[in-house]
């Protein structure tokens, strides 16, 4: 059953959406979108530094991604000016990552594959570990939802509560760099934090309670997947732009449906 590309692609998207999905609500709760697209941009070096080394892709990126993550974090916790901080980070992974690429001359790869993403070509290998992140991922949240949540509404609540919100922050940072190792073969290192963040953003204008909003980013980033596969295969477009592409336009239609429902409650 497995040997249908297009079977791969899709078990491998909605395994991704499934748990960016509540991530991507703690990385919307927590205005962390630069955040994810530092750590997203990293995972070029780290596919980088996987070929020079010859290990697996999926173990340089985790690496890499992981770090970034941890530099942002504890300079974060240091009360560096994070804007400037991340858009130094974000893009000078992303060159030291592309410069270091074009050292390897024995080593052919195709860029726009891990810059955009590649979905199409998903092994079953990639598929198993693609669906084994995203278990790790998932897991991890439900695992710490409740402590997740109290750290990210208030950190003297949560220290009230017995809660340590630097290892909340821990978890999350974890939890995102598994993340970009696994979805950098599905929309690539620049379209990363766009699946983490768009069915987020698209559940909080529909959702009442923090349980329903990651309940409904999963099922946007679900048919963000399916339906971005589909335009891709019947209009032979890219399928991560795709995939992105259907998100924004789920997004642009809950917003303004949203809307239309807030003035109708207001007559």
């Amino acid at each position: 059953m497995l040997d249908d590309f297009m079977l791969r692609a899709t078990l491998a998207g909605l395994a991704v959406a499934i748990a960016t999905g509540p991530l991507g609500c703690f990385v919307v709760w927590r205005r962390m979108a630069y955040f994810g697209d530092a750590t997203a941009h990293a995972a070029i070096l780290g596919v980088a530094l996987a070929l020079g080394f010859q290990i697996s892709i999926f173990i340089g990126t985790m690496v890499v991604a992981l770090m970034m993550a941890m530099i942002v974090a504890t300079l974060a916790g240091r009360g560096w000016a994070m804007d400037t901080t991340l858009g130094v980070l974000a893009h000078s992974a992303l060159a030291f990552g592309l410069v270091a690429v074009s050292f390897l001359p024995a080593v052919r790869v195709d860029l726009s594959a891990y810059l955009f993403g590649d979905i199409l070509a998903v092994s079953r290998f990639d598929l198993a570990v693609i669906v084994g992140g995203s278990g790790l991922v998932l897991g991890l949240i439900l695992w710490r939802w409740n402590a997740l949540l109290t750290a990210t509404l208030n950190e003297d609540l949560a220290h009230a509560a017995g809660l340590n919100p630097a290892r909340e922050r821990m978890v999350l940072t974890l939890a995102l760099a598994v993340v970009v190792a696994v979805a950098l073969k599905i929309v690539g290192a620049l379209l990363i934090a766009a699946l983490l963040i768009i069915p987020a953003a698209a559940a909080r204008n529909l959702a009442r309670s923090p349980e329903a909003m990651a309940l409904g980013a999963v099922v946007i980033g679900c048919v963000s997947v399916w339906g971005g596969l589909q335009l891709s295969l019947a209009q032979d477009t890219p399928s991560g732009p795709s995939i992105v592409v259907m998100a924004a336009v789920i997004f642009l239609l809950a917003t303004l449906g949203a809307g239309l429902l807030q003035k109708r409650s207001a007559r």
